[in-house]
């Protein structure tokens, strides 16, 4: 799935001059592999999940996945690989407040489907089963507002799924949730990674969380490393 080499990534600041945020990083991860990256606050971890979602370009290295390396497709290129082959959760939910649970999750469907070839029941029907997948199948007509912490982050799961993408980055989606909450999002995510044979990598400074994860890495100042 992916194949990082050496790569790095810089940014400059008046403040504090060149930061390295990416110190020579490589990185494979197999098709289907769940894994978790922790690390302390500036270490680089939302620097390397955009890598690997195409969100930012690294100042040198390789980032191939799909068979290409992401590093070097334009922004036309790496937009319709977002759009059609790449789910994402954020820590903040992201939802459009005027906008019901099933019409958030519509929403996303729009961005990979420039060719007009799913209607709108087509997307009706597609949003109603995700949420089903989600256990809110019983709240798709809610607004966000209407909705708990928890039930906000699941219709964002729902919404990263229905375009049915390859691969799930997921950057502290349990970030703003209780225990019990977060153990309930971590059980979907988990479940659909057993399920839908998703690749699904996950950003998180919660060790309950990584260590419930195959396999887990760890980055410090820019370096990754393997944990047990």
């Amino acid at each position: 799935m992916y194949s990082i080499t050496e790569v790095t990534k810089q940014y400059a600041t008046k403040e504090r001059g060149t930061i390295d945020a990416l110190r020579g990083i490589d990185l494979d991860i197999a098709d289907g592999e769940l894994v978790s990256i922790q690390g302390p606050t500036g270490g680089g971890k939302s620097t390397l999940l955009q890598m690997l979602g195409g969100l930012d370009r690294p100042t040198s290295g390789f980032v191939v996945a799909f068979d290409r390396d992401l590093a070097t497709l334009d922004d036309a290129e790496l937009t319709t690989i977002r759009a059609q082959r790449i789910g994402f959760v954020f820590q903040h939910y992201n939802l459009i407040p005027v906008l019901n649970a099933s019409e958030n999750v519509e929403a996303a469907i729009l961005p990979a489907n420039s060719g007009g070839t799913i209607t709108a029941e087509e997307r009706r029907e597609r949003a109603h089963a995700v949420l089903a997948k989600v256990g809110l199948a019983d709240r798709a007509t809610h607004r966000p507002a209407e909705l708990s912490g928890g039930q906000q982050q699941r219709v964002a799961i729902a919404r990263a799924l229905v375009k049915e993408p390859e691969v799930l980055l997921a950057d502290e989606p349990t970030g703003n949730l209780d225990e019990g909450m977060r153990d309930e999002i971590w059980e979907v995510i988990e479940g659909l990674w057993r399920d839908a044979g998703l690749t699904v990598v996950l950003v998180t400074h919660d060790s309950a969380i990584a260590q419930r994860t195959p396999r887990r890495l760890r980055i410090a100042n820019g370096e990754l490393s393997e944990l047990g």
